[in-house]
């Protein structure tokens, strides 16, 4: 039970970040001036100091470009609003290869591309398939202005899970952004920064935040969503309330067993007094016998919940609904330290709290005892 309620409450954390900072990174930099109702994003040059390398904060471990572009795209008996991220050759696709179900991954070059990964949500409410034709109408900061169409091209299918990105993101070349709001190539709407230890962002941030000019802003993740990491933050106090809860239980089931051992010994005990043992090491044969059956129920208990584990993490036997966990299965984290870690803590906390019952041997009478029956 503690392997599988840290399994797959670290799995789901580790999951929803990995989705998040698939298309916000850990540490968005931009302009002060940008928000969400803007249509077109205040650029910000790519002249910058901590640009390729951020070498004033050496935990972060990759920066890349990306700006964003309100935009709608429509057919014939349906449209929809939507968001196209333009991005780079660089741009970290490890997260959303994970994702694609269809098609590949389009490749960005020295020319604009017309290739754009789109999300199966949009794809299926839209009627589009793979290798279709879409047009995308931008509505341009001037609202009398008719909107300018871009037609583009999909390359692969996208489903993270996560509907709020599914719904709203479309993947597409940046030189593509950077033409329809008259850039210039070092201009763009923001930078991604990944940190190398996302237990680290908040102080990692803060240092960005820092280091940057007086007109950018530098705000993680966890500020952008705060209401989703505070949800996962429960999962940590549910971790420990049910690692509490195993351990206690264990603990109760030990105790009640070495007192049934000692009450079948009972004779035992007044005959090895009798013959001149230490209270402490009769009590340690008794605590030796009580360590074997807890390092039995280790083992089993390894077995077990690790083969649980195992099969939810190949077979994705348990199902989740993405709209209300953003992941379609239940996902598992499996980590050497944390299974050494429970085994260990799980058996010095039995055998300490062994030690209160097997007090009892201390009160034992020789002669007493060896009349007990």
């Amino acid at each position: 039970m503690m392997f599988v309620a840290i399994s797959t409450g670290l799995g789901l954390q580790n999951k929803i970040r990995e989705k998040i900072a698939a298309f916000n990174g850990h540490i968005v930099i931009n302009n002060f001036s940008n928000n969400q109702s803007t249509i077109t994003q205040n650029p910000i040059t790519t002249q910058q100091d901590f640009y390729p390398e951020f070498t004033a904060v050496p935990e972060i471990e990759h920066i890349q470009k990306v700006a964003t572009k309100y935009g709608i795209i429509r057919t014939e008996t349906n449209f929809e609003g939507i968001v196209v991220k333009g991005v780079e050759a660089n741009y970290r696709w490890k997260y959303l290869e994970e994702y694609l179900i269809e098609g590949k991954l389009p490749v960005f070059d020295e020319t604009i591309s017309r290739e754009v990964l789109i999300s199966n949500y949009l794809a299926q409410r839209l009627g589009f398939q793979l290798g279709d034709k879409l047009i995308v109408y931008f509505i341009r900061d001037d609202q009398d202005r008719l909107p300018r169409s871009v037609g583009l091209t999909i390359s692969g299918i996208f489903d993270s899970g996560f509907k709020e990105f599914d719904e709203t993101y479309i993947i597409a070349d940046l030189k593509q952004i950077q033409r329809l709001n008259n850039w210039d190539k070092d201009q763009i709407g923001q930078f991604e920064l990944f940190v190398e230890d996302f237990s680290d962002i908040k102080e990692v941030g803060y240092k960005v935040y820092e280091e940057v000019d007086s007109f950018l802003n530098a705000s993680t993740i966890i500020e952008l969503y705060p209401s989703i990491f505070e949800w996962l933050k429960m999962f940590d106090f549910n971790i420990i309330l049910i690692i509490g809860i195993m351990i206690l239980v264990a603990g109760i089931n030990m105790i009640t067993a070495l007192l049934v051992l000692i009450l079948e010994r009972t004779q035992m005990i007044g005959i090895l007094k009798s013959l001149g043992s230490s209270d402490w090491s009769i009590r340690k044969i008794f605590l030796y016998n009580a360590g074997f059956l807890i390092f039995k129920g280790l083992f089993w208990g390894n077995v077990i919940g690790i083969s649980l584990l195992l099969i939810q993490k190949y077979l994705k036997v348990i199902p989740l609904n993405p709209e209300t966990y953003y992941v379609s299965e239940a996902p598992i984290y499996l980590s050497l330290d944390y299974i050494l870690l429970i085994n260990l803590g799980t058996l010095l906390l039995c055998i300490l709290m062994l030690l209160i019952p097997s007090v009892i041997i201390t009160k034992i009478s020789p002669v007493k005892a060896m009349k007990f029956e």
